[in-house]
């Protein structure tokens, strides 16, 4: 049986994209799918849509072969709950896979199970994350993590990413194809979650300033200052300064070392070049400056990521 856990303001993807991706996945593997979701008091539990799953308690089971641990707003609750902490580590403890959905990482973490581990989380989370759990080997960009029987993903759709590996070293590679093709999801998917990050934190980066950013990212090599950036954009530089903070919800200069860190890490994953010159090519110029926008950003310095990419 596979256990979803879940807890008032959940969210509800983190819950619901297993349980479908296991779903398809045993229909197609000719099995029926036992898969159950678990609170720690029985009975409706309402997700932060509103929208409400009917959960068993938090009994031990040996049915229990696989538990999965959602996330979302209201994750303290169940990571701060003896009663929820003593069942994640019981589960553990019997040597099935324990796995979490974005924030679900917080109750692994809290439960112990990450202490000296490799482990993800969603991107937004990282900086509260590294700082709370410093034993933890949080690899920021990764998809998800697998450290012996402890699985972590990043940020809500990861959950399926998460699924569909289970799913392949359960079923075979032949049937995760098919059930990512009924998903219409990639089998696996390419690249690290920070790429999805970096423009998405901007509210509108394709609206307004869209041009003047994809300008910005083609010439990062250039000083960017917020007299150049207005310039470009044809206003004053305050005007340009509150009109960018009222559509992006950044101002300019942040949004500038948000774009140099996205194209300063696909750099450093992807190519053996020194980490000065990827510095001086992105317009950081000091390595030492990177560093901390690394940091900071993914809470590893660039060398952390390179090897965790060779890795993987």
């Amino acid at each position: 049986m596979i256990g979803i856990l879940i807890f008032p303001d959940f969210q509800l993807l983190d819950a619901a994209g297993p349980i479908a991706a296991f779903e398809i996945a045993a229909r197609f593997a000719g099995n029926v799918p036992d898969i159950k979701t678990l609170a720690v008091t029985a009975g409706p539990v309402r997700s932060s849509s509103g929208v409400e799953m009917l959960a068993r308690g938090l009994k031990p089971s040996a049915a229990i072969t696989m538990l999965i641990i959602a996330g979302g707003n209201g994750v303290k609750a169940p990571a701060s709950c003896p009663t929820t902490l003593a069942f994640v580590r019981r589960m553990a403890g019997r040597g099935i896979r324990v796995a979490s959905v974005c924030s679900g990482a917080y109750v692994l973490a809290e439960a112990g199970l990450l202490d000296g581990r490799r482990a993800t989380t969603h991107w937004q989370r990282t900086p509260d994350f590294v700082k709370t759990y410093p034993k933890v080997r949080l690899e920021p960009d990764q998809i998800f993590v697998r450290d012996g029987n402890i699985w972590s993903s990043a940020g809500i759709s990861a959950g399926i990413d998460l699924a569909l590996a289970m799913i392949t070293e359960d079923y075979g590679d032949e049937v995760a194809q098919k059930t990512a093709r009924q998903l219409v999801l990639y089998h696996r998917r390419s690249g690290g979650q920070s790429q999805f990050s970096s423009l998405l934190e901007l509210k509108t980066p394709n609206g307004r300033f869209g041009p003047l950013l994809a300008w910005a990212r083609e010439n990062l090599d250039a000083p960017l200052t917020v007299e150049d950036l207005a310039e470009k954009a044809g206003m004053s530089s305050r005007h340009f300064t509150r009109a960018f903070i009222a559509e992006t919800g950044s101002t300019p200069s942040k949004a500038v070392e948000r774009l140099r860190i996205e194209v300063a890490r696909q750099r450093v994953q992807s190519s053996g070049e020194a980490i000065e010159r990827v510095a001086e090519i992105t317009g950081f110029r000091d390595p030492e400056r990177m560093r901390r926008a690394f940091i900071r950003a993914f809470g590893q310095p660039p060398q952390s990521l390179r090897r965790a990419a060779r890795v993987g």
